[in-house]
């Protein structure tokens, strides 16, 4: 029988008690027992005032609270492509409730064992892995502190993007290259996750700064045969609620199924009539990426409707307007939701 301490026994408990009030949301469940370190060393003993773990993720074996902080409603930046490579030039803006963490662990869990449990952990729990990369693999030269200046401080001599306004409490060592990043991404009930991982080992202890980001599902009625009847005789186009994609990217979501299930039915029982599906954007962010964006999303809304609900291909045809359409303002955040849409208008 391994004797990890009271200490650890405590925490242990907790995640239990956690565990079982958590009857609707998924624990991720961060390394695994057997592999705790007896050297519990942290800043501090116990977690600071007010900190807690974030509902639906347990802490890293061992670790403490040294910074806890919420915001409830900012703009984060996310410097990963589509591809799942860092792209500083062209961030995802991920809009929403941000909750940033800060853990200290034993330093002999380095880098890349953190990084080998928080990836077993997301995809055990179902999350979509953006990003998880070590060491030189962080690409800025082996030194942290161009790393964390550039991904968290505004401007400055690294054009940062400017994280650092969700708060931090411990700074980074300049030279120490044990480091890792990880993102990943998952949804629970009405919101999108996402989950963004930094740690480093210093001389005493390893830092693990973690950013939750809630981002809000836009609420929309779903998608009806009578309402894309009425839509297209009335305007000559009818938005396409129901159908959703992860931020930032083309790939529908698995909840636009029964959206999706309807369009396909009213197109193949107007066999007769043409139509484009038109992507639209709001206007944050880079013009000709939105265009991209908009094009890829109705792009892959003709895929979905003829590869898998046998739409014919002649029928359809994909265009993206990007932000040059906004059916209301973008000075608001209801705004700019109900200008990222997709449209079936007819040709």
């Amino acid at each position: 029988m391994w004797d990890v301490g009271s200490n650890m026994r405590k925490i242990i408990i907790n995640i239990i008690k956690g565990e079982f009030k958590m009857k609707k949301t998924t624990l991720i469940y961060v390394a695994v027992a057997l592999m705790i370190s007896t050297n519990l060393f942290a800043q501090r003993t116990t977690d600071i005032e007010g900190g807690k773990d974030y509902t639906s993720i347990s802490r890293f074996e061992g670790a403490v609270i040294e910074f806890y902080k919420e915001t409830k409603w900012g703009s984060y930046k996310l410097p990963v492509s589509e591809q799942g490579t860092i792209d500083w030039g062209k961030p995802n803006i991920l809009e929403g409730k941000v909750t940033r963490i800060q853990y200290t662990v034993s330093k002999d869990n380095n880098s890349e064992f953190v990084l080998h449990n928080y990836k077993a952990a997301f995809k055990k729990s179902g999350y979509e892995i953006l990003i998880a990369i070590a060491n030189e693999e962080l690409g800025v030269s082996g030194r942290p502190h161009q790393w964390t200046e550039m991904y968290y401080v505004a401007g400055g001599y690294y054009n940062g993007i400017g994280n650092e306004k969700f708060g931090l409490n411990f700074q980074w060592p300049t030279w120490n290259n044990n480091q890792c990043f990880i993102a990943a991404s998952g949804h629970e009930k009405d919101k999108d996750i996402y989950v963004i991982i930094y740690a480093i080992v210093d001389a005493k202890y390893t830092l693990i700064t973690q950013d939750v980001i809630e981002v809000e599902v836009v609420e929309t009625g779903l998608v009806t045969a009578q309402s894309i009847d009425k839509g297209l005789a009335a305007d000559g186009y009818t938005t396409l609620d129901g159908v959703y994609f992860n931020t930032g990217k083309s790939s529908i979501k698995p909840e636009s199924v029964d959206a999706l299930g309807i369009i396909a039915e009213y197109l193949n029982t107007h066999t007769e009539k043409k139509f484009f599906i038109v992507g639209h954007t709001d206007n944050v962010g880079d013009f000709d990426t939105n265009l991209k964006l908009s094009k890829d999303r109705a792009e892959t809304v003709v895929n979905e409707l003829v590869t898998k609900y046998s739409v014919k291909t002649e029928q359809l045809k994909a265009f993206g307007s990007g932000s040059t359409g906004p059916v209301v303002s973008n000075s608001t955040d209801e705004g700019k939701a109900k200008n990222r849409r997709v449209e079936i208008v007819e040709q």
